[in-house]
Formats: structure tokens, C-alpha cells, sequence
């Protein structure tokens, strides 16, 4: 069982930047894949990056301007939003799967957080 508490959203203006957690239990964190999707208003979830030993992976609107990364010893997955655009208003989760291959399908993921709220005003 693994658990996830993501932290670190807020309320930015367009430009700006933020880093979100993802902070999970466990003792074999190293060995599972995490993934960020998110949720926006009226929106369907989507993907938007992926980390794992197959590498890391991003959707299309946030190349260039996100970055994910893993600090296996604190078992914690971070992603750094640069750049953030009115369009990246959403609830952002954390997702953990054990053979993921830094896939961008949800359904890969078997454990997710509870979400943290990201507003990027205009």
C-alpha cells in the first residue's frame, strides 16, 4: 500500500511558478513509477508528466515549462512549473503505479493523492 499527500499549490499569476510534492510512504518507493494528472474546471483528468526508470515524459502543453523529478532518499516526487499560463488552473494529483513505464494512461496508476488546487490568474 502506498499513500500520497501532494502540497505546494496555490494561487499564482500567469508567469510565475510553482512546485508541487508528492510525498508518499512505503519502502520501496524507488521502485514505482509516479505521474502527474490534473483536473481542470469542466474539464475531463489528463495527464501531464510521468517518471520512472524508463525515463521521464510530458504531455505536449507543459514541455518546456514543467520538469518532473524523484529525491528517492526523502520519497518524494516533485514537479517544477515554470511559465504557468491561466490554462493551468487545475487540481493537480500525484498517481504511483508499480510497472508504469512512465505511461501517460491512468489506469496504469494504482494509488493516487487527494489533489492540490493550482489557480494561475491572468
Amino acid at each position: 500500500q502506498v499513500q500520497l499527500v501532494e502540497s505546494g499549490g496555490g494561487l499564482v499569476q500567469a508567469g510565475g511558478s510553482l512546485r508541487l510534492s508528492c510525498a508518499a510512504s512505503g519502502r520501496t518507493f524507488s521502485t514505482y513509477g509516479f505521474a502527474w494528472f490534473r483536473q481542470g474546471p469542466g474539464k475531463e483528468r489528463e495527464f501531464v508528466s510521468a517518471i520512472s526508470r524508463s525515463g521521464n515524459r510530458y504531455a505536449d502543453p507543459v514541455k518546456g515549462r514543467f520538469t518532473i523529478s524523484r529525491d528517492n532518499a526523502m520519497n518524494t516526487v516533485y514537479l517544477q512549473m515554470n511559465s504557468l499560463k491561466p490554462e493551468d488552473t487545475a487540481v493537480y494529483y500525484c498517481a504511483a503505479g508499480k510497472y508504469t513505464g512512465s505511461s501517460s494512461d491512468d489506469r496504469d496508476y494504482d494509488y493516487w493523492g487527494q489533489g492540490t488546487q493550482v489557480t494561475v490568474s491572468s
